[in-house]
């Protein structure tokens, strides 16, 4: 009989393959994400308005131009009215201009979209918020009407 010897060749093709981690390291350090502040504006500006008490976002002057902007064929509505901003890399901090219902608790009110807005943007952009200020900037009583100016076309 005559004995078999094996060559290297032969011995790699019978043993299983290695898998070769490429990049090396873990994937979510391979790059880097960037929000813009406009991101977190909407999802603040959005998270706010879901609030009960809330009645509009915005100084009387923004909520004006803002309604005029609305009735421009193709302008859209604003959702980062009375929104403000600061991205950094890890952390945000948030400006809010609201105006309030008449008769509720405006500490309350104020309270929950402190919640409602830190919640939707620390889940949505994983970025820690430091801070979210809120001013009032007018209560809306019930017999008063909206302020949309009159439209110029019937």
């Amino acid at each position: 009989m005559t004995e078999q010897t094996q060559t290297p060749d032969m011995e790699t093709a019978t043993q299983p393959r290695k898998a070769v981690k490429r990049g090396g390291g873990d994937p979510a350090t391979r790059g880097r994400t960037t929000i813009a502040d406009g991101v977190v504006e909407k999802i603040a500006g959005l998270a706010a308005r879901d609030v009960l008490g809330v009645h509009a976002m915005g100084s009387g002057l923004s909520r004006t131009f803002g309604a005029v902007r609305d009735r421009v064929p193709g302008g859209s509505k604003s959702v980062t009215r009375g929104v403000k901003a600061e991205v950094g890399e890890v952390q945000t901090a948030l400006d809010l201009e609201i105006v309030v219902d008449y008769g509720v608790s405006i500490s309350d009110v104020a309270h929950a979209v402190r919640e409602n807005v830190i919640a939707a943007v620390e889940r949505m952009t994983g970025l820690e918020v430091v801070e979210v200020n809120i001013a009032v900037s007018d209560v809306k009583l019930p017999e008063e009407e909206d302020e949309e100016p009159e439209p110029r076309i019937q």
